[in-house]
């Protein structure tokens, strides 16, 4: 019996940000690479990684977005969460083994005057079932062993922390929260934590990141809705390059100092001392990459390829020849 030849997917240049509602169960690299071979694209990477059990926003970055995706690291984000309270597990989630089980005695009280210890700069220690690294080896590999090993407590800042609902008897007691956090915060740690200072302790039953720095889930797309689109309008799904780089003090420049500044070569200006600058060629309007300004420098970071300028303007509406006398 003869089995058909696999047809091999021809992969092409494709730049942007695919703001995607990750599903549950899959990791973030599986969703990256479904969502890689929906559009054909050659290259492409992710802003930080959700749970398998973590639903919401994962912003996708395509060909030159992936430059900038370490600027979105240090994002703050916002997390919706339940926390199933009295039994404890292995992971503090869903996925592990229960480990403690107690009786749920605190009281509403108790929960608002737990949940304002928790508000503002916070100490955490990462959790072993976490892909941080130490001694070159994941945390979670060691844990899968059946061994614990020192971890680092680690500073992060809870700026609020919302109680959306709680049932505090009953067969299965939980407090479900919302949580606005900066980078590195591990939820199932804080969810653990709180719930060991109510007394009974807990584990994560639930978790969705609704906001990711200017990103939300309302402009996410989910895989079903994109699998349901024809090719072009799965292109039009993604977001321009440079929604990674919000914030960004804008400098434009004629087609003689683009082409120099492509080249790596810095410019001079009348321009203020800035850390992060996003500069664009101005005929036509073109990203060309992120700087820093100072003494009147505009000195170069990360750069897009002319070919890479190129691509993305011929698939944009009103697209003209770009850089041609600039390489």
């Amino acid at each position: 019996m003869t089995t058909a030849p696999r047809t091999r997917v021809q992969r092409r240049p494709v730049h942007g940000v695919m703001l995607l509602d990750k599903p549950l169960g899959l990791s973030s690299n599986q969703a990256l690479q479904k969502v890689k071979w929906l559009l054909r694209a050659e290259k492409a990477g992710h802003t930080g990684t959700l749970d398998p059990l973590a639903t919401g926003v994962l912003p996708l970055c395509f060909g030159a977005a992936t430059k900038f995706s370490q600027q979105h690291l240090d994002a703050d984000k916002v997390y919706e969460t339940t926390v199933r309270l009295g039994v404890k597990t292995s992971t503090a989630d869903a996925e592990g083994d229960v480990t403690v089980v107690r009786e749920v005695s605190c009281t509403p009280g108790m929960v608002v005057e737990v949940l304002d210890r928790f508000m503002g700069p916070i100490s955490q220690v990462p959790p072993m079932y976490s892909a941080l690294k130490k001694d070159g080896k994941a945390l979670y590999e060691y844990a899968r062993e059946g061994e614990t090993v020192e971890r680092e407590a680690r500073n992060v800042v809870i700026h609020d922390l919302e109680l959306l609902d709680m049932q505090l008897q009953g067969d299965a007691p939980f407090l479900r929260l919302r949580v606005a956090c900066s980078k590195g915060t591990y939820i199932r740690t804080l969810g653990e934590d709180i719930a060991e200072a109510l007394g009974c302790g807990g584990h994560l039953v639930a978790l969705r990141r609704v906001a990711t720095g200017p990103f939300d889930a309302s402009q996410c797309v989910t895989l079903p809705e994109l699998e349901s689109l024809d090719e072009a309008s799965r292109l039009d799904a993604l977001q321009p390059v440079d929604v990674l780089l919000p914030g960004y003090t804008e400098v434009s420049l004629d087609s003689e100092n683009a082409g120099r500044f492509l080249s790596g070569v810095r410019r001079r200006g009348p321009w203020d001392d800035c850390d992060h600058v996003a500069v664009y060629g101005d005929d036509p309007r073109a990203l060309l990459g992120t700087a820093h300004v100072r003494g009147g420098e505009l000195i170069p970071g990360r750069l897009l390829s002319p070919i890479e300028i190129q691509q993305i303007l011929e698939n944009s509406p009103a697209s003209t020849p770009l850089l041609a006398a600039q390489v």
